[in-house]
């Protein structure tokens, strides 16, 4: 079968292996064609500002491009190929500015080939033309797979990065170190003979730069907002006009509920949106009246069920159903051909439409869930945590999240939560959490047994609490009773399991499957340095952590 595109950084590519027809996600070759052109323009970009960079001069507007343009090719963010083709477009100027900055701050600098030099053609089949030569397949010829796919893992993990940093810069947190970062990487990507140790190294980096860019938006979020305290939460809708906010963009979600207040309409959160519910900053809204629905895979049964229109604030959105198409808006990042785009914090278009629909007609179940339990709700009570373990009450913790898929296989996480035995915690963030959030796992001396930790990012906390952990009993992380298994789906997972890795965390089981980039070679370093592994069954695999087995 010839090759009409090719990708395979996300957790359901076709066959395991890579999407050449269609994306699994629902990009079509065209725009998988243009994003592998405007990652290419993002690199050269980044090979004249590395080395504006090193002669201590730097431009924000060229920084925030590369970020944006990064996160843009996010799995599930922007499918709007003439959207993207201007991205490309407005990345040439970006790439002149850089270039002129460059030879303003380099003495005596020399022309610069590769992406730099490259030019987008103004022909837009011409342009689509160019992607040939630009993509992973012929990196792999050039390199093999296993430089490729290390290649491709920094690659990846720089996108999920910027989704962070972009998270964090909308509310006012940035730093010059990590713009830096980006452009250094993006550089060494269009390195020609990468020696794979070279490789392993900028992984490991982009984990710890990560670990930066994640405490600059914790410091974003809980700035804005406050930190998060144990809140109950609303699962089932009230009667009354209704709109919903997905995605992870908590400044889009305090504008809709300020936009909204006493206008008769309730705001729901669907997806990462959850733990928003948490912060006093939000919170604070009466109309915030619960959380719609699962994870980001359920969509388009769910939006086609709300009575209601839907604003997506960033991924992941899936092709919309016609059914709610033309209530469904995106914001930011987001685009999807034929969907309105709201820019500019301007939300009454989808606030009208969820006037004009017919809204919930009655109170559902008052069932509620527990959020909020980030770092500093759990230090706080670090003291009668230690003394539960030191006690043998609490015997062990799982941190169980990460990104959750339609693929099969993610029952595991289900049946491992489920059959986690009662003298256990269990941490979750993500949209993972959705596989088990609802069921009732009761508590260990006041102490919940379900402790949901926030957003993908909110890793964070997780990192923090097991490093406070760690110096309370005078162990090393990988020493505490704490085991991690975690499933991942796009480019923000990869980023947070670089920065495990690069804080030495090792026993990690990941699943459902592992990533299509990560050939045996690459792999056999991993669980060598690691001892990363996949995951098997619920049973087995809490059989090997605890030594005992699972409850049936």
């Amino acid at each position: 079968m010839s090759e009409n595109m090719f990708c395979y950084q996300c957790e359901q590519t076709a066959k395991g292996t890579g999407c050449i027809v269609q994306g699994v996600c629902g990009k079509n070759p065209e725009t998988a064609k243009l994003q592998d052109l405007l990652l290419w323009q993002a690199k050269g970009i980044s090979m004249y500002a590395r080395r504006a960079a090193l002669a201590g001069v730097q431009d924000r507007e060229i920084d925030v491009f590369v970020v944006e343009a990064l996160f843009t090719t996010v799995t599930n963010v922007n499918f709007d190929p003439r959207n993207i083709e201007k991205l490309i477009r407005k990345g040439q100027i970006i790439k002149e500015k850089a270039r002129l900055m460059y030879m303003k701050a380099v003495k005596n600098a020399a022309d610069i080939g590769g992406p730099a030099a490259w030019v987008a053609p103004a022909d837009y089949k011409a342009l689509l033309n160019e992607a040939a030569d630009k993509g992973i397949q012929s990196r792999k010829k050039g390199l093999g797979d296993d430089a490729a796919g290390l290649q491709e893992l920094l690659t990846y993990g720089l996108k999920g990065m910027a989704a962070y940093a972009d998270h964090a810069l909308i509310l006012g947190q940035e730093d010059k170190t990590v713009y830096a970062f980006f452009h250094e990487a993006l550089d060494f990507l269009t390195h020609t003979a990468p020696k794979v140790d070279e490789l392993i190294d900028y992984n490991m980096r982009c984990g710890t730069v990560n670990l930066r860019v994640m405490e600059l938006l914790d410091q974003a979020n809980t700035g804005a907002y406050g930190h998060p305290v144990p809140t109950k939460v609303r699962v089932h809708p009230l009667k009354g006009k209704a709109l919903l906010v997905s995605g992870h963009d908590l400044k889009d979600l305090e504008n809709i509920l300020k936009q909204t207040e006493g206008k008769g309409v309730n705001v729901y959160t669907h997806g990462e949106m959850l733990p928003a519910h948490g912060y006093p900053g939000l919170n604070k809204y009466k109309h915030l009246a619960g959380n719609y629905g699962g994870a980001w895979q359920d969509q388009q049964k769910e939006f086609n069920a709300f009575p209601g229109s839907i604003v997506m604030t960033t991924n992941c959105i899936q092709k919309p159903l016609d059914g709610y198409k033309a209530r469904i808006y995106t914001t930011g990042l987001v685009q999807w051909p034929g969907v309105t785009h709201l820019a500019n914090g301007d939300f009454g278009p989808a606030i009208e439409a969820a006037l004009k629909a017919e809204g919930f007609k009655a109170d559902g179940d008052p069932k509620t869930i527990m959020v909020g339990f980030a770092r500093n709700t759990v230090m706080s009570v670090a003291g009668t945590v230690i003394d539960a373990v030191k006690a043998g009450k609490i015997k062990h913790f799982f941190l169980v999240g990460g990104c959750d898929g339609a693929k099969p296989g993610r029952n595991y996480y289900t049946e491992f939560a489920e059959k986690a035995p009662k003298d256990t915690v269990i941490l979750t963030l993500a949209c993972g959490k959705f596989r088990f959030n609802k069921t009732e796992f009761g508590d260990i001396g006041g102490i919940p047994r379900l402790l949901d930790m926030g957003q993908c990012n909110d890793a964070y906390s997780a990192i923090q609490v097991a490093v406070a952990l760690s110096k309370a009993f005078g162990v090393g992380v990988n020493e505490l009773p704490l085991s991690m298994v975690l499933s991942w789906y796009e480019q923000k997972a990869v980023c947070i399991l670089l920065t495990l890795l690069s804080l030495g965390i090792k026993n990690i089981r990941l699943g459902p499957t592992l990533p299509a980039f990560v050939t045996p070679a690459v792999l056999n370093v991993l669980v060598e340095k690691f001892n990363i592994m996949p995951v098997t069954t619920a049973a087995k695999d809490l059989e090997a952590i605890l030594g005992v087995k699972a409850a049936k």
